[in-house]
């Protein structure tokens, strides 16, 4: 357990962060299956979930919890699968 005031601080920021986190990469992974569902059912509204997919993992990226180039490797696999 830490002693120091300041390594008590960095204990609570990164629990508050790995909670946002957890929320946020939910999130994502919520819009992927719905996303992943309407394009298997080949559903008009897969365009629209595409969308928001990439946007959340392009914000991600920002945020630093996905590294830049998982979040584009999965938006090639999700476009691919519209466009196949």
């Amino acid at each position: 357990m830490a002693n120091h005031p300041s390594a008590l601080k960095r204990m609570r920021q990164n629990e508050k962060k790995r909670l946002r986190n957890m929320s946020y990469k939910s999130k994502v992974k919520t819009a992927l299956k719905k996303y992943l569902k309407a394009a298997e059912d080949k559903s008009p509204e897969a365009g629209n979930l595409l969308n928001t997919s990439m946007s959340l993992l392009s914000k991600g990226v920002t945020k630093g919890i996905f590294h830049k180039n998982t979040a584009s490797r999965t938006i090639s696999r999700l476009s691919r699968k519209l466009a196949g």
